[in-house]
Parts: C-alpha cells; structure tokens; sequence
C-alpha cells in the first residue's frame, strides 16, 4: 500500500485535490490487485443506539484503513481521527496518507 501511494505521489505530485490522490490511488491498487473498498461508512453507537457514521477513505483487504490527507503537515487531530475510524471499525491499523508536500508523508496508526 505504502508502494503505491509513493507511486501515485511520485507520478501526480503535490498540490492536487484529496479526490484526485484517493481516486489514483484506488486505480494503482486495483491494477495490483488489491481489494479495497472507497467510502466506507463506520457507524458509530452509543450505548446500543446508532449516532453517527465515520466515513473512512479506504478499506483495503479487509484489514487496513487508509486516510488520505492533503495538508500543510500531518496533526495530532489526524492521529485522532484514524484512531476513532479504528475503533469504530473494529480494524486494528490504518496508514496515514499526505500527499500535500513535493514527497509523500505517511504515519502508520495501530490499535
């Protein structure tokens, strides 16, 4: 995942729109073969009652969420963000992507 994302960086560049990486993305990994799902909704409970959704970038191969960023510099918010899609997923990792600067920035987030 983290070699397609470099390629996907190293041939579009930076300053794209998200939607621009995520749909690349989502190409680069299919021509791998890689299955992945875009736009998953995680529901979120609250003490049995649903009250909300996440929406994650990607679920790729059932086992790994895959956020997508294109910001000045990843944050703390984003490291909370991929934690929260975790825990409403029940996944156990997720890579986080940004595709904002001239090389690819990325995090890798496990529960």
């Amino acid at each position: 995942m983290i070699g397609a994302a470099f390629e996907v960086s190293n041939y579009l560049g930076s300053g794209l729109l998200e939607k621009v990486y995520e749909n690349a993305l989502v190409v680069e990994l299919s021509q791998r073969g890689v299955p992945l799902e875009v736009q998953r909704a995680l529901p979120v409970f609250y003490k049995g009652s649903l009250v909300g959704d996440y929406i994650a970038d990607m679920v790729v191969a059932e086992r790994v969420l895959v956020e997508l960023k294109c910001v000045q510099g990843l944050r703390e918010e984003h490291t909370a963000q991929c934690i929260n899609y975790l825990r409403a997923s029940g996944l156990r990792l997720c890579l986080l992507l940004n595709f904002q600067r001239p090389r690819l920035e990325w995090k890798r987030i496990a529960l």
